[in-house]
């Protein structure tokens, strides 16, 4: 599992998108338990912090120490360093895994195997995530020439994933059925350039060639989204309990 985001866990906390209320309220009507969730690739700890409003216990990890440190912080989540495929989890402990906008760095079989592990025979596997965002046409234009051409031969492999909407990743569960979710902000343009500057190809261009490439569009940006406007972030919702 490749870790892109150790190096500036605060402004992903600070700047990366959150999931919708009704996610979580659709979430909790198909669970049989809240006793205790597993979030898996944490981050800054966003979903568990949301989990651990209905759930008794969280358990929640990464294997960033420095998004860890940066969570968020409620007294019935534990946090701790371990990897997706491999955890010290008892067998059958959980009624809820999420895995949030990192599945598609995981070794799939290892980790599925592990989840099937400690997931109770009832429990469910959530799979969520965003997609490229929409704001107006001046600027998606603007964006997708700068995610497509300038930043497009420093996204990882696995990135094609999120493009594909997650519909492509390997999911050996029984699917349950999910609605369409999307997160809408009023966004400044600092905060666009802020969640802009996360992104894993940009920090991957910034290393390689000293230059941070948002600056090369930053003026073309500012003309196209003006100083405040509407994103909108597909939300990215897979849902699953165990095959017999």
């Amino acid at each position: 599992m490749k870790d892109n985001f150790s190096t500036h866990s605060s402004a992903y906390a600070k700047f990366r998108p959150t999931y919708p209320q009704k996610l979580y309220e659709f979430l909790q009507a198909k669970l049989t338990d809240t006793e205790t969730a597993w979030d898996c690739g944490t981050g800054n700890g966003q979903v568990a912090g949301e989990l651990a409003e209905f759930f008794q216990k969280v358990k929640a990890t990464d294997i960033s120490k420095q998004q860890l440190k940066n969570a968020v912080k409620k007294n019935n989540i534990q946090y701790s360093l371990q990897g997706a495929e491999k955890t010290n989890f008892q067998d059958n402990t959980f009624d809820l895994i999420t895995v949030a906008q990192a599945i598609h760095w995981f070794n799939f079989k290892d980790f599925y195997k592990e989840a099937k592990r400690v997931l109770k025979p009832n429990g469910i596997i959530a799979v969520i995530g965003y997609s490229l965002f929409n704001t107006t046409p001046e600027t998606d234009e603007v964006i997708r020439k700068f995610y497509n051409d300038i930043i497009g031969p420093f996204w990882d492999e696995e990135r094609r994933y999120l493009d594909e909407k997650y519909k492509n990743i390997p999911f050996p569960f029984h699917e349950i059925e999910t609605p369409e979710f999307q997160q809408e902000y009023q966004w400044s343009f600092e905060h666009l350039i802020g969640y802009l500057e996360t992104w894993s190809a940009v920090k991957h261009h910034e290393k390689e060639t000293g230059e941070n490439p948002v600056n090369l569009i930053k003026n073309e940006l500012k003309t196209a989204f003006g100083s405040q406007n509407k994103i909108v972030f597909p939300i990215l919702f897979r849902l699953g309990k165990f095959k017999d």
